[in-house]
Parts: C-alpha cells; sequence; structure tokens
C-alpha cells in the first residue's frame, strides 16, 4: 500500500528554485494498473523516481504500508528499493558486460538470497517473460523487444510490491509495445504498476486508473481511492502481516541489502574483460612502478644475499682467535691506522703546518701492553654453558690443542715417511735458508698445512663444498680430500702424501741447484684411487718401549728398525670422501688438503692420556720415566764439583777400587779429573722437568684449550660475540678475577668496517626510487580508476535503482582497483623475472657472480599485495566520488 501526502519537489537551477511537484496526494491501491500521462516537464518521472526512492521529497510524506519515510536513512531506501520496488526503463539499463541471467540476477544477489536459489528464481523470471532460451546471451544481442522483457524478468524477480515502469514503450515499435503491455497487464493483477507514458492510447487500454498531471499539479484521476479506503485497506493488510509468519511489508523485518565482494569482483571483472586491451595496457602502466620496485628489491636482495654469504665464508676463514698467550691485534691495527687520533686536538692544529704521527712508538707500546695470557680453560666452562646468550651466535667453536697427529704412509718396505707433521722441504734441502727469497719459500712450504681439522658448522661446509665422491666423515679415522675447483691438488701435497715419489723432488732439485732442466710428467687419480687411500695412525706415546732392567722407557722412533713396526702396527685412517670448492662460495673455510674431524683431535689426547707411559709418568711425578733419575728441585742448577769432592767420592769406594782410580787420576792434570769425574756425576742428574715430559709425551687437557675459535655467520652476530665477551670480562673484573679476563684478536673487524656504511648508503638511495616509483604509480591508478567511474556512471545509477547502496557502488570500484592492482603486481613479477635473465647474465659476465638479481618469492608475494593495498588506496577517492553520485542523473548518462 502507497500513499503520497501533500508532496512537494524543488529544484535549484542556479539562483532560481523550480517547482517539479506542487502538493500531490495520492493513495494507491494494493493491485492495480496506474498510468500517469502529461506533457514532458510536467513531473512524471519525478514523482516516479520519489515513489521508487531514487529521489527524495522536499515536503509532504510518502507511506508505504501505513509507515512514514520521513526518517527513512540511505540503508532503508536501499532496502525499499530492493524489496519492494522494480524499476523498468525506456532504453532498458541493462548492464552491457553482465549476460542475460547475470543482470536478473543482480537483485537478488543484493538481497542476500543464496546462489541456488538466486539462479532458479532468475531463470523462472527470465521464462515467464519468455526468454527462458536466451539466458547466456549478452544484452547487445539482443532485440530492443527482448531487453525490455528481461528488464521487466530482473524488476520481478524480488517478487515487488510494487513495479514502476517509466515509458516502457518508448524505444518499441507498434507489434513489440503491445507485447510489453499486454505482459504489464498480467503482471497487475497481483501488484500495484505505475506507468509514466506519453500515449494515452496505451493507456486507456491497459490500464485500471490514469491520473494526469500538469505544471506539477494532479489535474484528473480517473479512479481516485479515499483516504477512507485507503485506511480501511491499510489495517486489513497489517492484520494479515500479523498473523503471518513472513511479514514482508514491515519494514523492521526486512534484510538489509549488502552486496557480496565476490558480487562487486564478477561485476569488476566483466566489466574489465569487454576492454580487454585497455586494462592490459592500464594493468601494464601501474606495474611499472612495481617492475623498477622488484628490480631494486631483486638486486638488493641478490646482493645482500650475496654479502652475506662474503660475511659468513670470510668469517669462517677469519674467527674470532683466542690464545693462551695473545697479543690484541686489533689495537695495535688501529694505533696503525690512527684510529687513536684525538678529534679535539686535531681541530686546533694549524692547517699549514706538518706534525709528526707516532705511530712506531703507539705500536711498540700496544704490543708490549696487549701482551697477555688467557685463562682459557675458564672460558671453554662458560663456553660449555649452553644456557650462555653467547651460543645463540656461534656457529661453531673449534679448539686448539698443544699436539702433533702423527700420520705416516702406510708403504714401509722401502722407506718410513711421515706424511704429518711433514718435514718434506727440510728433508729435501738437507740444508736451512735463513735468509734471501729461497728462505722465504722455504719457510712458507713449511708452514703449509696438509692437514687440517675440519670446523664444527656441517652446514657451512655443504654450502661451500661440493661432495664430488663418497661422503664427509663422520668418525674419528675418516678423512676427506679437498680439490680445487679445476679438480687439481698441488704437488707439494701429492710429495707430502707420499703420492707422487719423494725420491723425484729430490732429483729435481739436485738438477736446479746444478743449472740443469728437469720435465716432470703431469699425474692424475681417479675418484676410487683416492678413495681407497689410507694413512698409519701414531700415536706420541706408541714410539715409546719399556726397559724391565732399567726400568726406563726407550724412544723408539729414532731407527727406521725400531720405528717400522710401530708404524706398521699404526691405526688405519682413511680417506672417505672427496670434496670441490663450490662456485657460489666467496672464501672457503678449509686451508688444508686433508681434512679431518675434532673427533680423531679427541681420540689423540685420550689414548695418549691413558697410555701406558702417561700413567707410569704421572705415578711417579718426582722421577724422569726416560732416566730413571730424580727431577731436579725448583731453582736447583748442575753442581759444580772440585778435588775435595773428587777425594770425598774416593774415600767412599773399597780400597782395590781407590788405589785403582787414584793411579789412573796420577797422570792426568787437576782440570782432566774434575773434567771427567763431572762427566761421570752428570749421569746422576737431568734437566728434564715433570711438566716437560708431559707435553713431549702429548699429554694434554681437552679442558684446557691452547686456542679457541669463534665462527660467526654474520658480522651482527659477530658483533654480539664481541659484545658478550666484553661483558664476560667486566664480570670477571667485577669479581676480582682479573686473571680471567679475556684478549681476543678480531682480524676482520676492522678490514669490513666500512662495508656497513656502503649497504646503509645504497638501501636509502634504493629506497628513494621505490618511494618515487610508488607515488607515480598511485597517483597513475587514482586517476584510471576515476576514469573507470566516469565510464560506468550509468551502471551506478542501474545498481542504485535495484537497491545497492553507496557502501556497494564503493565496493564495486574497490574491487575493480583490486583487479588492477593484483594485475599489475603479476604483471610487474613476471616482466621483472624475464629482466632479471639478462641481467644476471650481464653480471656474470662482468663480475663472475652468478645469480645476483634474484627476486625472492616472499618478496613477489608482498610486491603483489601492496600493489593491490596501493591501488585500493588509490581507489578510495574515485569510488566515494562513485557512491556519492546521485542515481536519478546517473542513470540520465549515456555511459
Amino acid at each position: 500500500m502507497l500513499s503520497l501526502k501533500n508532496i512537494t519537489k524543488n529544484y535549484k537551477a542556479g539562483d532560481t528554485t523550480v517547482e517539479a511537484l506542487r502538493g500531490i496526494s495520492l493513495n494507491f491501491r494494493k493491485s492495480e494498473f496506474v498510468s500517469i500521462l502529461g506533457p514532458s516537464g510536467c513531473g512524471k518521472t519525478t514523482m516516479l523516481n520519489i515513489i521508487g526512492g531514487l529521489d527524495r521529497y522536499t515536503s509532504g510524506d510518502l507511506v508505504i504500508s501505513g509507515i512514514s519515510t520521513k526518517k527513512y536513512k540511505s540503508r532503508d531506501w536501499d532496502t525499499y528499493r530492493n524489496h519492494s520496488i522494480g524499476f523498468v526503463f525506456q532504453n532498458y539499463n541493462l548492464i552491457p558486460h553482465q549476460s542475460v541471467l547475470s543482470n536478473v540476477e543482480l537483485a537478488l544477489t543484493l538481497s542476500g538470497v543464496s546462489k541456488s536459489e538466486r539462479r532458479a528464481r532468475a531463470k523462472e523470471a527470465l521464462i515467464k517473460v519468455g526468454l527462458g532460451d536466451q539466458l547466456h546471451k549478452k544484452p547487445n544481442q539482443m532485440s530492443g523487444g527482448q531487453m525490455q522483457r528481461v528488464a521487466i524478468a530482473r524488476a520481478l524477480v524480488n517478487d515487488p510490491e510494487i513495479l514502476l515502469a517509466d515509458e516502457p514503450t518508448g524505444a518499441l515499435d507498434t507489434t513489440t509495445s503491445v507485447q510489453i503491455m499486454e505482459l504489464l497487464k498480467e503482471i497487475s493483477r497481483d501488484r500495484l504498476i505505475i506507468m509514466v507514458t506519453h500515449n494515452p492510447d496505451l493507456a486507456e487500454t491497459y490500464s485500471t486508473r490514469t491520473i494526469r498531471l500538469l505544471d506539477g499539479k494532479i489535474t484528473d484521476d480517473t479512479n481516485p481511492f479515499s483516504d477512507g479506503e485507503y485506511q480501511i485497506q491499510t489495517e486489513a493488510l497489517h492484520k494479515q502481516a500479523a498473523d503471518s509468519t513472513v511479514k514482508k511489508t514491515n519494514k523492521g523485518k526486512k534484510k538489509r541489502t549488502s552486496m557480496s565482494f565476490f558480487t562487486a569482483l564478477s561485476l569488476s571483472t566483466n566489466n574489465l574483460m569487454t576492454k580487454k586491451a585497455r586494462t592490459f595496457l592500464t594493468a601494464f602502466a601501474g606495474s611499472i612502478g612495481i617492475i623498477g620496485i622488484a628490480l631494486i628489491l631483486s638486486l638488493s636482495h641478490g646482493l645482500q644475499a650475496y654479502i652475506d654469504r662474503v660475511q659468513e665464508d670470510t668469517l669462517s676463514s677469519y674467527p674470532i682467535m683466542l690464545e693462551s698467550e695473545s697479543i690484541d691485534y686489533t689495537s695495535i691495527m688501529q694505533s696503525m691506522m690512527g684510529a687513536n687520533v684525538n678529534e679535539e686536538e686535531l681541530a686546533m692544529r694549524d692547517e699549514n703546518t706538518i706534525y709528526s704521527n707516532d705511530i712506531m712508538t703507539e705500536m711498540m707500546s700496544s704490543v708490549l701492553a696487549e701482551l697477555q695470557e688467557n685463562d682459557l680453560a675458564a672460558f671453554k666452562e662458560y663456553l660449555d654453558d649452553e644456557t650462555n646468550e653467547i651460543n645463540n651466535y656461534l656457529s661453531a667453536v673449534q679448539y686448539g690443542y698443544p699436539i702433533s697427529v702423527n700420520l705416516y704412509s702406510p708403504d714401509t718396505s722401502k722407506d718410513i715417511i711421515q706424511v704429518n707433521p711433514s718435514s718434506l722441504m727440510d728433508d729435501m734441502m738437507g740444508v736451512t735458508y735463513s735468509s734471501g727469497s729461497m728462505g722465504t719459500m722455504m719457510s712458507t712450504a713449511r708452514g703449509s698445512m696438509v692437514f687440517e681439522e675440519l670446523i664444527g658448522d656441517q652446514e657451512l661446509l655443504d654450502f661451500q663444498y661440493d661432495v664430488v665422491a663418497g661422503r664427509w666423515p663422520e668418525r674419528y679415522d675418516e678423512l676427506v680430500l679437498v680439490v680445487d675447483k679445476n679438480n687439481e691438488i698441488s704437488d707439494y701435497v701429492l710429495y707430502s702424501l707420499n703420492l707422487k715419489s719423494q725420491d723425484e723432488l729430490n732429483e729435481i732439485m739436485s738438477s736446479l741447484m746444478q743449472g740443469e732442466t728437469f720435465e716432470t710428467t703431469q699425474v692424475t687419480f681417479s675418484y676410487d684411487e683416492m678413495l681407497q687411500t689410507s694413512f698409519k695412525l701414531v700415536l706420541p706415546s706408541d714410539c715409546y718401549s719399556y726397559d724391565e732392567a732399567s726400568g726406563t722407557w726407550t724412544d723408539l722412533s729414532k731407527k727406521s728398525d725400531t720405528l717400522r713396526p710401530i708404524v706398521d702396527a699404526g691405526i688405519d685412517v682413511r680417506i672417505v670422501g672427496i670434496i670441490r670448492p663450490n662456485d657460489e662460495a666467496v672464501a672457503s673455510s678449509i686451508t688444508g688438503t686433508i681434512g679431518y674431524t675434532s673427533d680423531l683431535t679427541s681420540y689423540v689426547i685420550n689414548e695418549t692420556n691413558e697410555s701406558e707411559i702417561v700413567r707410569a709418568q704421572k705415578e711417579h711425578p718426582d722421577i724422569d720415566v726416560f732416566t730413571g733419575i730424580a727431577f731436579p728441585e725448583e731453582g736447583s742448577e748442575e753442581p759444580e764439583f772440585t778435588m775435595d769432592d773428587v777425594n770425598a767420592y774416593a774415600a767412599t769406594l773399597p780400597e782395590e777400587e781407590r788405589a785403582s782410580m787414584m793411579q789412573y787420576f796420577s797422570v792426568m792434570s787437576e782440570e782432566e779429573i774434575l773434567q771427567m769425574f763431572s762427566s761421570m756425576m752428570g749421569a746422576q742428574y737431568t734437566d728434564a722437568t715433570y711438566e716437560g715430559n708431559l707435553t713431549l709425551l702429548g699429554v694434554t687437557d681437552l679442558n684446557s684449550p691452547s686456542s679457541i675459535r669463534l665462527y660467526a655467520n654474520s658480522f651482527e652476530n659477530k658483533d654480539q660475540i664481541i659484545s658478550i665477551i666484553k661483558a664476560y670480562n667486566d664480570q670477571m673484573t667485577a669479581a676480582g678475577e682479573d686473571n680471567k679476563v679475556i684478549s681476543y684478536t678480531d682480524y676482520v673487524g676492522l678490514l669490513m668496517s666500512s662495508v656497513s656504511t656502503i649497504i646503509n648508503a645504497i638501501s636509502y638511495i634504493l629506497i628513494a626510487f621505490v618511494g618515487i616509483s610508488l607515488v607515480v604509480s598511485s597517483i597513475m591508478i587514482g586517476i584510471i580508476t576515476y576514469i573507470s567511474v566516469l565510464e560506468r556512471t550509468k551502471e551506478i545509477g542501474i545498481l542504485r535503482s535495484i537497491g545497492a547502496s553507496k557502501r556497494d557502488i564503493s565496493r564495486v570500484f574497490n574491487a575493480e582497483t583490486l583487479i588492477v592492482g593484483f594485475s599489475a603486481g603479476m604483471i610487474g613479477i613476471i616482466v621483472t623475472i624475464l629482466i632479471n635473465i639478462p641481467i644476471n647474465i650481464l653480471i656474470k659476465h662482468l663480475t663472475d657472480i652468478s645469480g645476483v638479481a634474484k627476486l625472492p618469492p616472499a618478496g613477489a608475494v608482498i610486491l603483489v599485495m601492496i600493489s593491490m593495498l596501493l591501488t585500493v588506496i588509490a581507489g578510495l577517492f574515485p569510488s566515494r566520488i562513485a557512491s556519492k553520485k546521485d542515481p536519478v542523473i546517473a542513470l540520465r548518462s549515456d555511459t
């Protein structure tokens, strides 16, 4: 039931007020076919728009089912249009990019009807208007009459109480007009139809009531509905509604309209797909900023990954070093680099005067001042406590001990060759070069390590090296061979390991010393041959044998005949893997050629500590096990003898021996007698010490290392480790235990001090570029969205006419910007990935660094999300403009 109570509508036209409606009062029956006639400009369409809730009256009241609309809010009008009103327009007002079925479904979508029910009801409505076989056509594929039928089906699908038709036959031919009017007449049997028309013949033929307007006033009503009758029918309807479980006429019970975001996406997607080329170009234009950002991110990520790799690899070669006796080389280097210069003093100097820089004295002072002993046993105990924070930043800890891992070539048939520690150069030269370039070369060769303990960071080792054959060592008796990137091993290593004959090396050196030339042949080894290579491990304590007659221990390593069976009985230590530096590794943590695990070090120490000779020495700490003589007391020296000592000693001998001794001495001078007596009595004295013998035997305490290497995988972690060491030192100082304060050497700290500054500077520049790209992209997307709003103005009016709220309209355009943003982001990512290919080729060619430009997956996802977020933000203003558009004006638009 509908009633207009003294409705007026005024418009502002410049400084003039136009009165479109002047006190219109009308009552409408629940079901009737009403035609409104009148000349153009008389207010027919204005009244229709007010009844349909598209326009607002200036004064008066529109009463719907007995309820005033004076206090209606925007959402109430939206609900009213969606549930109670169906519009049929002269020019159909179908959404061109939606199918026939989708156009009809749209009103139900706003009502929150389920998809299955929505589809069924839309099909039923189309069948009623005779279009059951045209469901999937687009409006531009249909005739005018068919499109008007679709518009009627859309108006009816939500079962509205009122159908408003504005010149429904104005754009149709006579035959089609008759068909449409017959259809409307049939519909009017159970609902109210209000039709605006210029054709009095149609009104007379099909309408049950004709109302004429002129200058905004009613001039004639052929079948008026009095206020009394209206009141009676309204009360009857209210009673009927009270008894019904479905209170459709009760405004408070009607469900609010709301367009789902997926519906908005569907509308926007279909619209964009009608303009594929422009949509692609728009998305591509929007992707330019994303491409720039993605390229910067690719390079920065790749460079950061390369820097991290350099850091990790560099730090694996230059750990923080703690020695039992150490000098703080960091302080010395700072002195040499002038890091201790007083800035205030520099500011006061005369620019025209030259000053001396006391580098030498500062360095000498630092050397003397920084030499100190470190209590590494206490610090190892600190490290072993897993609850200490320092363990969170350590990638590996390597302990050094003053022991030798004695390894020999297993073939002792000809010579006994010790491969570690190797004395190859000294044996070859037979002479020591102490000066000149040859001396320097020999010293370097002697210091070259063939065997080396591997660091405990297996993850780093796996990154830096590829296992080309075999596997990594897992036990104390397993080794790994390191080849270079060309699968080569130096001849020095081959000679040291006796894989090439050392006799050949001696011949080469002899020929070169005589000025002769000597040609060598390159040798090759298969992986299998190398994996069959083994060595003999001999513990220091294995070289001593106990002499029961003298009760002393004899060194058997001095002679080949006695050493050979010891080597033959040694423990087999074999190569189980061959590794090669990875192409991606910038530096390597292994400087030797043969690597072994810390288990071998522990095995040597434990077995030596438990050996028989070591136990014997520890059981008799005052007796030298090698001579059986007591160790001299601390501070004592070898005695000097006089003739009184000789005579006193002779007096202790039996008479016969004394006489023989004195007769022998009678032909000697006093000096000769004292020299012989000293030699004879010296056998009862030893200059050895208990600690010295334990060191000679290789006795070591695993809890008291001679060095500690602390490995970090980044400079940040290294700095944290140094900070924790400083805190540890402060703690020891506060506790009065200055002897436990640790001095360390950070070799790489000063070398890399400027890297962070450079990286930060680059980052700031990149951020600036990113900011510019983001601003440009946002402005462009906002402009494009605004253009889309202008192009879809009529669609906005259509959506509002079927009950879409302002928020729904905003959602439609937000969905469009979201789609454009997603498309722009994806295009940007794809183009970036393609551009990264030639960039990487170029960088590889110029710098030999591979894979620098690499977009991280997480970065790609974030960039797409940023693109979507930015486009939504950029589209907020245009979407707000769209939501504010007057639906009446929007429906008049040609776009």
